[in-house]
């Protein structure tokens, strides 16, 4: 069912499911549920392992109120009528962490434990805006550590934007992802035009946020690079190739979840990868966040100064 009075959007993933008269249907343009390969038929009729609440910020084709699934509290009996649902075993991951300020907090206290034991000597934060910056304010918050910004844009594919296949930082060469290249039939020369747009976007947010400031000098230092989330790994790679020039002493990743995978790839770039939460059937970062809005140029700035006052 796509349309009608009566459809209920459920959001939790990349797979589309709407609910009307009782019943779950899967539909091709709806508010996201879940994903995964066979997601859609994995919905099921087990309401006591799952609740849900009205989410105004994600609303329907009319306009109606979404729901973000949760993990139901315990002894939850469950409710059919109101869309509590649940997924089978290994499709569907609960969140973790309300907001970005929560996950910072939650990997501040991770680290502060590991400067404790002076295995951070001299630490300087680099956030990955935008989404970063706001995990990365409560690490150096709670280190005591200035805090800066890696600027890093993700290179998309020309046909779909949001299927990275590499990224650029600074004034590095673009590093991409051969293997996805050949995969989706793409060359060096078809991203140009990409590589290009993103490069300036890429300067001009230094420009913005920077304010003249120079980049920090991390020769000798912890330099510990903060995102929200770990993915593909593609604009993580570019950002510790980039660092790891500056010649810093210790070079740490870290971030409040991400893909197993894309961790494990990681410890081949930095000193250390610490990831709180790595689910086997990680599937995208927002998915682990109740609230995961996208940030604006004014948020990076507001944190930048809250941080360094």
């Amino acid at each position: 069912m796509t349309g009608g009075s009566r459809v209920r959007v459920l959001r939790r993933g990349p797979c589309r499911c709407a609910r009307s008269a009782g019943s779950l249907r899967a539909a091709s343009t709806l508010t996201l549920l879940l994903n995964g390969p066979g997601a859609a038929p994995a919905v099921a009729a087990h309401p006591a392992r799952w609740s849900s609440r009205t989410d105004t910020t994600h609303r329907g084709t009319e306009g109606q109120p979404g729901r973000v699934l949760r993990p139901a509290p315990a002894g939850y009996a469950g409710d059919r009528t109101e869309g509590a649902v649940c997924a089978r075993e290994g499709v569907a991951t609960a969140m973790q962490f309300h907001d970005r300020t929560e996950a910072g907090r939650e990997l501040a206290e991770r680290l502060r434990i590991q400067q404790e034991k002076g295995v951070l000597p001299h630490p300087v934060v680099l956030a990955l805006p935008r989404g970063g910056v706001a995990v990365a304010r409560e690490v150096a918050r709670a280190l005591d550590a200035p805090l800066d910004v890696l600027v890093v844009r993700k290179i998309g594919a020309p046909f779909q934007e949001e299927l990275g296949v590499g990224a650029i930082v600074g004034d590095d060469d673009p590093l991409l992802d051969e293997a996805a290249l050949v995969q989706l039939g793409l060359t060096r020369a078809m991203l140009a035009p990409v590589v290009e747009r993103e490069r300036k976007e890429l300067h001009r947010r230094e420009r913005l946020y920077r304010q003249g400031r120079p980049a920090p000098d991390l020769t000798g230092r912890t330099a510990i690079v903060v995102d929200d989330g770990l993915a593909t790994g593609s604009t993580a790679r570019a950002a510790l190739r980039y660092v790891r020039r500056q010649a810093p002493e210790r070079l740490v990743l870290a971030v409040p979840v991400g893909s197993p995978h894309a961790a494990d790839q990681m410890r081949a770039q930095a000193d250390e990868v610490l990831c709180l939460h790595r689910p086997a059937s990680f599937m995208a970062v927002g998915l682990y966040y109740e609230r995961f809005e996208q940030l604006t140029d004014e948020d990076v700035l507001r944190a930048l100064h809250t941080t360094a006052g």
